[in-house]
C-alpha cells in the first residue's frame, strides 16, 4: 500500500468538515458566545480602524490637564493635557497586536512541543518534558521582569517576553492530549503505512486537538493582555509607545489617584476587563461546543424544559435545571 492511500479510520477531509462544525455552529447559537464575539468584534473593529478615524499623535497636549469627561473630551484629560479617548482608542491595536501574537506563538510552541513528545516518545520525550519543566519551576513574574529588563524596551521585547515565559503550562497540558490521540487505531495505521511523521502530527493529531487548542489559545490572548499591562504598570514597557498598558504606568505617575481623576486609569482598565470578559465567554462556548458530554447535557435539559408541566418528565425538568 502507498504512503498516500487513505486508510479507513483516518481523519478525512469530510470528516475533518464534520468535526469544524460539531463545535463551530453552537458557538454561534449560544448567547454567551454570540456577546463574547459582538464585544470581540468591535474591539477589533477599534484596533483595525481606530487610528485611521482619530489620526495624529495620542501624546500631543490638547488641552488642559487632569479634565473630566466632556462633550469636548469624551474620557478627559491626562495629567499632561492628552486626550484620553484618542489614547485608548489609538493604544488598542498594540494591545490586541500583541496578545495575539503572543497567544499564537505560545500556542504553536506548546502545540508542537506536545505532538513531538507524545509522537516521537522515548529520548525526544525525555527531552522535550525536561525543558518543559524547567520554564515550569521557574516563577513567571521574575523571568518576565528579567528579561524585559535586559532586552531593549518595546513591543516586540514584551511580545517575546511573554512567549518565552508562557509556552511551558500549555506543552504539559496538551502532550497528554497527544498522548492519548497517539494511541488510536487511525494514528496507528498511519504509521504502519509508512506516512511521514509531520504530516501525521499535523494532518491527523493536530485536527483530534482543535477544540483544546482552541480553548487554550483564548487563555493565552487573555493572559498576554494582562502580563502586558503588568510589565508596562511597572515601567518595563516603552513609556513613549501609546497601549493600555502605559496609559495606566502614566496615570500612576501622574497620581491620578490621589488627585481624583479616576477617568485615566478607569478607561484603560475598563477595556482590559471587557477583552478578558469576552474572551471568558468565548472559552466558556468553545469548551461546551467541543466537549460532547456538556453538548449532550445542555440538549438534555433543553428537552425536558419543553416538556408540559403537568407530565412526569416535565416535573423532573426543573430537578435538571437546578442540578444540572
Amino acid at each position: 500500500m502507498s504512503a498516500t492511500a487513505h486508510i479507513p479510520g483516518t481523519t478525512s477531509p469530510a470528516r475533518r468538515a464534520r468535526m469544524w462544525a460539531a463545535w463551530v455552529r453552537p458557538i454561534l447559537r449560544n448567547r454567551l458566545g454570540a456577546a463574547g464575539i459582538g464585544l470581540l468584534t468591535i474591539i477589533g473593529f477599534v484596533a483595525l480602524f481606530g487610528p485611521l478615524l482619530m489620526p495624529g499623535d495620542p501624546n500631543a497636549f490638547v488641552a488642559d490637564p487632569n479634565l473630566a469627561p466632556s462633550s469636548s473630551h469624551w474620557l478627559g484629560t491626562t495629567g499632561l493635557g492628552q486626550d484620553v479617548f484618542h489614547q485608548l482608542v489609538v493604544g488598542t491595536r498594540a494591545t490586541i497586536a500583541v496578545a495575539l501574537v503572543v497567544g499564537l506563538l505560545t500556542t504553536f510552541i506548546a502545540a508542537a512541543v506536545a505532538m513531538a513528545s507524545g509522537f516521537f516518545g522515548g529520548v525526544v520525550d525525555e527531552i522535550l518534558s525536561l525543558i518543559t519543566n524547567v520554564f515550569l519551576i521557574i516563577p513567571g513574574l521574575p523571568l518576565m521582569i528579567t528579561l524585559a529588563v535586559f532586552l531593549p524596551s518595546g513591543t516586540i521585547t514584551i511580545a517575546l517576553v511573554l512567549t518565552i515565559a508562557g509556552w511551558a503550562f500549555g506543552a504539559r497540558y496538551l502532550r497528554s492530549q497527544a498522548l492519548s490521540i497517539r494511541e488510536r487505531d487511525f494514528v496507528a495505521a498511519q504509521v504502519v503505512s509508512g506516512e511521514r511523521a509531520w504530516r501525521i502530527m499535523f494532518i491527523e493529531i493536530l485536527p483530534n486537538m482543535l477544540g483544546v487548542l482552541t480553548a487554550y489559545l483564548i487563555n493565552q490572548v487573555v493572559y498576554a493582555i494582562g502580563a502586558q499591562a503588568a510589565l508596562e504598570f511597572l515601567g518595563l514597557g516603552a513609556p513613549n509607545q501609546v497601549t493600555w498598558g502605559t496609559m495606566l504606568y502614566w496615570s500612576v505617575n501622574n497620581m491620578s489617584l490621589l488627585q481624583g481623576t479616576w477617568w485615566t486609569f478607569v478607561a484603560p482598565g475598563l477595556a482590559i476587563a471587557l477583552v478578558s470578559a469576552a474572551l471568558t465567554l468565548l472559552n466558556y462556548v468553545v469548551d461546551e461546543a467541543a466537549n460532547p458530554r456538556l453538548r449532550a447535557r445542555r440538549s438534555l435539559r433543553a428537552f425536558l424544559q419543553r416538556l408540559p408541566p403537568g407530565s412526569y418528565l416535565g416535573g423532573r425538568a426543573t430537578v435538571v435545571a437546578r442540578h444540572g
